[in-house]
């Protein structure tokens, strides 16, 4: 066969596949479009997913009757007036929209430009078009795609659900709209309204937090970290949520470069990187970051959906990004993230605490009468039964001039309070002014043993370290004794001595100091098996940190060991020297604080 053009309409139809892949694709063409517009108000309409019908309504600048016959021409664009690829300002800028969309599907756009008498009405089907005609139309477009895909039934067949491809375009919907507070969204999916984002008032950065908290949730907007960097020609604004608060994937991770939505590599591993010294590497934070760089030194012109853009200068985004989020970590370390909802606890029904008492064998007896609504109290009960539930629910209560030493000479007992008890021998109860605090011991710990050894690194001090008395024996696999004992040198600068011992055992003589009650054989073990799944290529500089928080894991306070008022409080001191100290090394809160005022509304005093 010779070579030949390919007909128009087929044409179309293939970049159409590059652009169009599924009605949130359509959605994202047409809204944009809509903001590049002017519009302060876009509505959107969904039928069947999108599938039999997507209607996206502004009141934007509107289009002339011969604007409105180019527009659905390839190529044909009013967004790069100079011509230079390498100074786009607006959203979209290839033309290719339209007549991409207007070739799979049947669509009629309606428009009336500003000042004009009346609107005009244009009809194209598989890439037909007809002439313009008179219509009846406030100012703005209106555009109508109906059987989307219906010319090309194999594409059809590979979208998902309605549900499914609604919430694709809610969710596509909701990113655009995080972008742009000044601008109302409202999404309509079969006759029910799912997405209702009011144009927000005020300064610009309160409307964006106002917009955040409408897209991403109170808790994130109460819960997050503000970001705000500039270096050269690149600017970073936004918020991160606090290490505390994570999902199990990247889906609530919002990047935007000059307002255009995006999802790129380099973003995501920078966000990655720098959490990693305080979030478990299969959790992810929450953030809405965003990027405003000089036109001359983006390329947004990359991926035919813009959905991927590529920097001048890497190295310097990816510094930036790094840095201005551990800044905002470390400003914010001794925050902790409050989910908790009191109003759900007080809507809750109270349990059965009878019931439950029946169960707990000697106690049912005298305790079942104290929650009958009219009881008398039984004599003794507190002199009988007090050690049975102390040593039932193992709290340690000391008296108040027994922990009064424990504090500081100025008697400021700092933000996290004077230790009080330890319930379950796992969680420190501690009062401030104006709250109660709840500690995980061994949570808190954990988090202060990894900053010291990592402030030995940063300061090239090798740890102190302890000899032991007998030298632990741990028998390995052949590849965990080969992985282990090709760092031990890296090892050594933390204070683990290693040395090889027959076929498949190693020798541990020292260990950190601060590791002194750890269990060894674990803690090799553990090592052993990260550094064989690291494989080769790695150094182990770049993976410190993951040693270091597995050593600290090993050597922190154990859930279940008792501690005095004393080793409470200088705990908790502690926390309050240390950076990160409101997560430990995997994320999770080290602590969690309520109010007095939360107290009280728990039991209905306010």
């Amino acid at each position: 066969m010779t070579i030949r053009i390919l007909p128009s309409n087929l044409v179309n139809q293939i970049a159409a596949g590059e652009v169009i892949e599924r009605p949130s694709s359509v959605v994202k063409e047409l809204v944009e479009n809509a903001i590049d517009a002017g519009a302060t108000s876009i509505e959107v309409t969904l039928v069947d997913g999108g599938k039999s019908l997507i209607i996206v309504s502004d009141n934007g600048k509107g289009m002339t009757r011969e604007e409105l016959s180019l527009s659905c021409e390839r190529h044909a664009t009013s967004k790069l007036p100079d011509d230079n690829l390498f100074n786009i300002c607006y959203l979209g800028f290839r033309g290719e929209a339209l007549p991409s969309i207007a070739s799979v599907s049947r669509m009629s756009i309606t428009s009336r430009a500003q000042g004009a008498e009346n609107a005009w009405q244009l009809t194209i089907e598989g890439g037909q078009k007809s002439e313009p005609i008179p219509a009846a139309h406030t100012q703005g477009t209106r555009i109508e795609v109906r059987d989307l895909f219906y010319n090309t039934p194999v594409r059809l067949k590979f979208l998902k659900t309605s549900a499914a491809e609604t919430m694709q375009c809610a969710d596509m919907l909701n990113r655009i709209a995080l972008a742009n507070p000044q601008i109302a969204f409202i999404l309509y999916a079969d006759d029910k309204k799912k997405v209702n984002l009011p144009a927000c008032q005020g300064d610009f950065f309160d409307a964006r937090l106002q917009r955040l908290g409408d897209v991403m949730g109170r808790t994130f907007s109460d819960n997050s970290l503000p970001i705000r960097a500039e270096r050269d020609n690149v600017k970073i604004s936004g918020y991160v949520s606090l290490p505390t608060l994570n999902k199990a994937n990247s889906l609530s991770q919002y990047l935007f470069v000059n307002n255009r939505p995006v999802r790129d590599k380099l973003l995501l591993g920078a966000i990655k990187g720098a959490y990693q010294d305080v979030l478990a590497s299969n959790r992810y934070p929450l953030c809405a970051l965003f990027f405003e760089v000089e036109p001359s030194y983006v390329d947004v012109n990359v991926h035919p959906t813009k959905a991927e853009v590529r920097f001048f200068d890497n190295a310097l985004v990816r510094g930036l990004l790094v840095s201005s989020i551990r800044q905002a970590l470390i400003s914010g370390d001794k925050k902790t993230a409050h989910t908790l909802d009191l109003d759900e606890i007080i809507q809750d029904n109270l349990p059965d605490f009878s019931a439950q008492l029946k169960t707990i064998p000697m106690l049912s007896e005298h305790l079942q009468p104290r929650f009958q609504t009219n009881f008398a109290p039984r004599k003794n009960y507190t002199q009988n039964k007090l050690p049975e539930l102390e040593s039932l629910y193992s709290v340690k209560v000391e008296e108040q001039d027994q922990h009064i030493a424990a504090l500081p000479e100025n008697n400021d007992s700092g933000i996290l309070g004077a230790a009080k008890a330890q319930f379950h021998n796992t969680y420190i109860i501690s009062q401030t002014e104006d709250s109660i605090v709840i500690i995980d011991q061994h949570a808190a710990h954990e988090r202060i043993v990894m900053e010291n050894l990592k402030k030995h690194l940063l300061e090239g001090r090798r740890p102190t370290s302890q000899m032991m008395l007998i030298p632990e024996v741990v028998d390995l696999s052949g590849s965990e004794k080969i992985a282990i004992l090709e760092n031990k040198d890296d090892l050594s600068k933390l204070g683990l001595e290693i040395e090889e011992f027959g076929t498949t055992a190693v020798l541990v003589r020292e260990i950190p100091a601060l590791l002194k009650n750890c269990e060894v054989q674990t803690l090799i073990h553990d090592l052993a098996e990260e550094m064989t799944e690291w494989g080769k290529g790695f150094t182990l500089e770049k993976k410190m940190h993951l040693v270091c928080a597995t050593l600290a894991c090993h050597g922190s306070v154990r859930a279940g060991r008792a501690l005095n008022i004393d080793e409470m409080n200088k705990l908790l001191r502690e926390m309050e020297q240390t950076e990160h100290s409101g997560q430990c090394n995997h994320g999770r809160p080290t602590y969690v604080k309520l109010s007095l005022k939360e107290i009280e509304k728990l039991f209905e005093r306010r």
